[in-house]
């Protein structure tokens, strides 16, 4: 009987603590108050591009995820968001819509983005202050003739470079403009590079159709480990132009720069691997050639760090027709294996047939429409499924042979347009 009491008691306390939560919630509901104006002059605008076509000025600018912060008062990019900023300037006589899914396929509205940072907690006059936060800075769909026009489009969060693509529209009219806009907050890997200072001026060669051929023919076939000792996965891509056309290029296909190695990029790389959590720009590990690692790390992930597309390149002393050749590599990570061979005991495993990766990235590069002309160049040397090679860490891999070569250009090449060197015929192997 004591002992049904004393359980009696404690269930009446813990009724009674339950009650009183209750109360001081109920208390403070619709209490909280928000009230934030948007800070004058907006703190990313030194970092803005401007672009004219024809009589309609545009002007972008991307908010680091601490800007942002700074200027709604959320933090929006632990919700995936990031405001992009446009001015639009229309001198024509023609009122243009924008067409918000060129930027974004799946841009959030104003109110979306008010509704994930409302709560009880506010006041009902809080709560209209978030919404009009949002919604009154949101840019106008229609840009009239003889008008300036400026506000923000909210799209999904992209870390390190940024493409924005502002699209207008009106009656049997269409402007574009592309913008590419580096992002303060990923510490990219190709950050570190400074292009001018890796070979003196007498180092470098400049190399005409056939030139370009005999030297890339004569490259070594594969990446190494740091001393030289040892040869991983095949040089089996080159990528030549000026850097303000390849990376653009890329960016716009979809590829992700990579982080430098440090503590909150490994924590979030092992997070990804373990629990499925997607990290778009996870280290690469260092592989050798030139004696250095990598100059630059391109990914395209899925859901997991295991599964990616990823390549490696560097800036070579060699020059086709006064544009840098960058030389590297490209594999599919298919998945995770244990290895005695790896200082952290794992390493990806990639899909032997090396030669996929490399047709995929011809295929992905010319739907960029800057790819001017491509070619093909052996050098790597054959393997066959039945006689493979095998990388650093032994995993298997066959390939036909052969590099692919990229010649970018700033002008729009259409399919039918691009060019092929006269090397080796694309379709050789299969007829």
């Amino acid at each position: 009987m004591e002992r049904r009491n004393i359980l009696s008691n404690l269930s009446d306390r813990g009724l009674m603590r339950i009650g009183l939560l209750v109360l001081v919630y109920l208390a403070f509901v619709g209490c909280a108050q928000f009230k934030h104006q948007v800070p004058e002059p907006l703190p990313f605008m030194d970092r803005s591009q401007t672009k004219t076509d024809g009589r309609v000025r545009v002007t972008a600018a991307v908010p680091s995820a601490a800007e942002c912060e700074q200027i709604f008062g959320f933090k929006l990019a632990s919700k995936n968001i990031q405001p992009v900023w446009l001015e639009v300037e229309n001198n024509s006589d023609s009122g243009f819509f924008l067409y918000h899914l060129a930027m974004d396929p799946d841009i959030y509205s104003s109110g979306e983005v008010a509704w994930k940072f409302q709560s009880k907690l506010y006041s009902k006059k809080s709560r209209k202050h978030i919404y009009d936060l949002f919604r009154d800075n949101e840019i106008d769909w229609f840009f009239k003739p003889g008008t300036t026009t400026s506000g923000f489009v909210y799209t999904n969060l992209k870390m390190g470079t940024k493409a924005v693509l502002v699209r207008l529209f009106a009656e049997k009219k269409v402007r574009e403009t592309a913008f590419f806009i580096e992002v303060p907050g990923l510490k990219a890997d190709h950050h570190q590079l400074d292009p001018y200072t890796l070979y003196a001026e007498k180092d470098m060669i400049d190399l005409d159709d056939d030139g370009l051929r005999r030297a890339l023919e004569k490259l070594p076939c594969c990446m190494t480990n740091k001393d030289g000792s040892g040869e991983s996965d095949p040089l089996n891509i080159v990528v030549i132009g000026p850097e303000e056309e390849i990376w653009p290029a890329f960016i716009s296909r979809g590829w992700d720069e990579s982080e430098i190695i440090y503590g909150a990029s490994l924590g979030r790389t092992i997070a990804s691997s373990l629990f499925g959590i997607r990290y778009r720009y996870s280290p690469m590990s260092a592989l050798y050639f030139y004696g250095r690692p990598q100059d630059v790390g391109l990914q395209k992930a899925r859901q997991t760090v295991d599964e990616r597309n990823h390549l490696r390149l560097w800036l070579s002393p060699m020059r086709y027709r006064g544009m840098p050749v960058y030389v590297g590599q490209i594999s599919r990570d298919i998945g995770v294996k244990l290895t005695s061979k790896s200082p952290t005991w794992t390493t990806h495993e990639i899909d032997p047939d090396v030669d996929e990766a490399r047709d995929y990235l011809l295929q992905d590069l010319l739907g960029s429409q800057k790819v001017a002309k491509i070619g093909f160049v052996e050098g790597v040397g054959s393997a066959t499924p039945d006689d493979p090679r095998y990388n650093l860490t032994d995993s298997p891999y066959w390939t036909d042979g052969w590099r692919a070569v990229f010649v970018f250009s700033a002008e729009t090449i259409a399919l039918d347009e691009v060019e092929v060197f006269d090397w080796k015929r694309m379709f050789q192997k299969y007829e």
